[in-house]
């Protein structure tokens, strides 16, 4: 059984435990779309987690630009473009192999394609693989995320979601935070994802990306670090209860009404912060 039909010229899929394509799609139970490589790893960990060495349960991933635009310094300051692609793709494939995923397709878009509106390509895309997977869970960049190609991904990942019929949608789709925390999102709106299952594990999918760690951008103390912050300051009035935590927005009301638009569940997301602030001020 073979993969979905893309629109991507060289799409490069990985399947760890070397089954065919299609059957590592029918199989994931949790997926990721990301835009870079080490997105899915600082994203959506939690998925990794609840998928790793579990029969029932399996972990996707969906890496969706090419890598060429990663800021580079040290050992790697005078890599070209074509060369940082190929030790980004290596490092993905490397990552998937030490979670134990289901399966990691990298579809190689430049990113300015992603952050054009019109790009229909990359929708169709990931159309084709999310109904070749029909997960349960989906992991997305959240849509007050700061990287403007993630948010032009998050939007791209929703309209391919809402390709699929009513029926088959995912009955979770999160909002990852990367660029911009999740902490402001109101309590009783926010989606805490504990993180602190296997903390080897974490450590070392991170450290995986050395063009990123060892090239000029700490992710993997910054990721740890953050986790492990939000498990203390989520709550002043007791103890922790957990070790790690990342926090998601829920976009799942996007799959059950078509007619809700994204702009408009963030403004719900806010204006519930704002009025938040204001009451207790007052």
């Amino acid at each position: 059984m073979s993969g979905p039909t893309l629109a991507a010229k060289n799409p490069d899929w990985f399947v760890p435990d070397a089954i065919p394509v299609g059957p590592a799609c029918l199989r994931t139970t949790h997926l990721s779309i990301a835009a870079h490589q080490d997105d899915t790893e600082i994203m959506a960990f939690h998925g990794i987690a609840e998928c790793y060495q579990k029969n029932a349960r399996w972990f996707g991933a969906i890496v969706v630009t090419d890598g060429a635009g990663s800021p580079r310094a040290g050992a790697f300051a005078n890599y070209s473009n074509t060369q940082m692609k190929l030790v980004r793709k290596i490092e993905q494939r490397k990552a998937a192999a030490l979670g134990k995923y289901s399966f990691v397709c990298q579809l190689g878009y430049p990113s300015a394609d992603i952050r054009n509106a019109d790009h229909a390509p990359s929708v169709s895309d990931l159309a084709a693989i999310l109904g070749a997977c029909q997960p349960r869970v989906v992991y997305v960049h959240n849509l007050a995320d700061k990287h403007e190609t993630h948010i032009a991904l998050a939007l791209k990942s929703i309209a391919a979601l809402r390709r699929l019929p009513a029926n088959r949608r995912p009955k979770k789709v999160y909002g990852c935070e990367i660029w911009r925390d999740l902490d402001w999102l109101a309590d009783d709106q926010k989606i805490e994802l504990r993180v602190d299952q296997n903390e080897v594990l974490a450590r070392r999918l991170l450290d995986v990306f050395q063009s990123q760690v060892a090239g000029g951008k700490r992710y993997d103390l910054a990721a740890i670090g953050r986790r492990i912050a939000h498990a203390t300051f989520s709550e002043p009035r007791q103890t922790d209860q957990a070790a790690a935590l990342t926090w998601a927005m829920d976009l799942s009301p996007l799959m059950m009404n078509d007619a809700l638009t994204p702009q408009a569940l963030v403004k719900q997301y806010l204006d519930n912060f704002n009025t938040s602030v204001l009451a207790k001020l007052g």
